[in-house]
């Protein structure tokens, strides 16, 4: 199978060939793509060297999948044309999550509705993955009507300038910041862009992707997004609202049995999730559940995962690996 990866070069891209190298997913031949700055430089992957060739090359070359992770403007001009060339497109970028054409796919939820004529799949937002892996099998028992979520989000989440600008404060460097403020020591509420009703466009990703990877527009969601200077991977506190009444060990249960999903929930031993333990790792880790007593059928829990694995580069490879298996390509 001809694999492209536009973006190879970058954070998420570099995550993917890694990820595809880990989990030996089927190639025969691998296209790494990036920006023309990048084209000739050469990429390592299961030993051997790939040289980097630009986007135009990379449809001629008719690839059978090409994972994106080269931002949105990128995906919106090039996913397209490559979906002409009848190659399909995994997009890590926002540009198509909320196109109605457009599925938006977490493998363990909803991959059963992809078919061979999905040219042009979204992958959802990093902190949106981890919380429905949670949500996904809570909502099939108990029916969601309410979900407030607070995220604590790593710097990776942004990029290598932000890596760039933490790494600068923590040796006392001036140079080029990625946020408007210090974020070593400190903890900014305000993730992406300001939209005109005050929230941020992540914020507003978690409220819609949420509704439509779990198909049900009437969960009410909320949510405030917090950039920490942490490297590992992203954190969630989750207040869930539900129609029926739960059991704390019963959930405890149903979220241990979900694949890719793994509970770390005992406060004697002082057990509970943290990005240091998550970061590298594909799985999401939920822990800190308990009933909360202010409301009638409520719950809270704490939510972790690598967001440049599971948020990003192993849902993508997920999806390229439940296609090729139902032989929707290649």
């Amino acid at each position: 199978m001809k694999v492209a990866v536009v973006g190879a070069t970058g954070l998420v891209g570099t995550v993917m060939l890694k990820v595809l190298e880990e989990r030996n997913f089927p190639i025969t031949e691998l296209i790494p793509v990036a920006s023309e700055r990048s084209i000739g430089k050469k990429i390592s992957y299961k030993g051997q060297e790939f040289s980097v060739v630009g986007l135009a090359s990379a449809v001629e070359m008719k690839p059978d999948v090409a994972l994106f992770s080269a931002g949105g403007s990128t995906s919106l001009e090039w996913a397209p044309k490559f979906a002409e060339a009848g190659i399909t497109v995994i997009d890590n970028s926002s540009a198509w999550r909320m196109d109605p054409t457009k599925k938006l796919v977490v493998p363990e939820i909803n991959a059963k509705d992809l078919t061979a004529n999905d040219k042009i799949i979204a992958n959802p937002n990093c902190s949106t993955i981890q919380l429905v892996m949670a949500l996904a099998p809570l909502q099939d028992k108990y029916k969601i009507k309410r979900a407030i979520i607070s995220t604590y989000q790593s710097i990776t989440g942004t990029g290598v300038k932000a890596v760039q600008q933490l790494e600068n404060e923590y040796a006392g460097e001036k140079g080029e910041m990625a946020y408007p403020y210090p974020i070593h020591r400190n903890a900014i509420p305000h993730c992406d862009v300001f939209q005109e009703n005050g929230y941020t466009k992540e914020e507003m990703k978690l409220v819609n992707e949420t509704q439509k990877i779990l198909d049900d527009r009437s969960i009410a969601v909320t949510a405030t997004a917090i950039r920490i200077p942490v490297v590992g991977g992203h954190s969630e506190s989750v207040n869930l609202e539900f129609e029926n009444e739960f059991d704390e060990s019963e959930v405890r249960k149903i979220l241990n049995d979900t694949p890719g999903v793994t509970v770390q929930d005992n406060p004697e031993t002082n057990t509970y999730p943290m990005p240091i333990y998550a970061e590298g790792k594909n799985d999401v880790f939920v822990g800190r559940i308990r009933r909360d007593h202010s409301r009638e059928n409520a719950l809270n829990m704490w939510i972790v995962a690598d967001n440049l694995r599971k948020g990003a580069a192993t849902n993508a490879v997920q999806i390229g690996e439940y296609l090729a298996a139902n032989k929707l390509i290649g």
